[in-house]
């Protein structure tokens, strides 16, 4: 599901805009979208206040945008680990490798859209639906990755992959992502 943004938000990134959007990426995933004040965003992206309502009407529009450069980063990482392996099994446990890498390099804060999920206002359906939209992008990953084992073998490898991440991100461990790449290993 593509989620709606305004017309300005799809244009070429000035540098402005950037330094919002990479002082947000940083702040959301260590502190939190609730945490994150626009006061301590402009300090930190060194932005003069007219600057970022330029760029962004609202913290929601920052919101959404970061959550599509994320998505956008996310699937270009997928395309080029699955590039690499030639069978179809060392393509998804790549996957499951790529996850573990991901979680250590952000210090097992977890996933970027799951942590600003549980942020989100109940009525906040927009943005709610995108990160549907991401999950569900990547449960095709699988899908279209291992059509011959059937719709329930992808739907089971996205739940472990899934679950790895959160709980990688709750104990602060790789072994939930090991246990899942190796209970995967052992299905395919």
């Amino acid at each position: 599901m593509e989620m709606t943004i305004p017309a300005k938000l799809k244009s070429e990134p000035s540098a402005v805009r950037q330094r919002i959007l990479d002082t947000a990426a940083r702040l959301f995933h260590r502190q939190g979208y609730n945490s994150t004040g626009i006061n301590q965003l402009i300090e930190e992206a060194g932005v003069a206040k007219a600057s970022l309502y330029q760029h962004f009407k609202t913290k929601d529009d920052i919101l959404k945008a970061y959550l599509m450069e994320t998505s956008q980063a996310w699937f270009e990482q997928v395309e080029k680990t699955i590039s690499g392996p030639s069978t179809t099994k060392e393509k998804v446990l790549a996957l499951f490798d790529m996850l573990g890498d991901y979680s250590t390099s952000v210090d097992f804060r977890g996933c970027n859209f799951q942590n600003a999920l549980v942020e989100l206002d109940i009525n906040e359906t927009d943005t709610r639906q995108f990160i549907q939209g991401h999950k569900s992008r990547m449960g095709q990953v699988f899908a279209d990755l291992l059509p011959a084992a059937g719709p329930d073998i992808a739907d089971e490898v996205t739940l472990l992959f899934e679950g790895a991440l959160i709980t990688s991100q709750l104990f602060h461990s790789l072994e939930p992502i090991q246990t899942a790449r190796r209970i995967v290993e052992r299905m395919l």
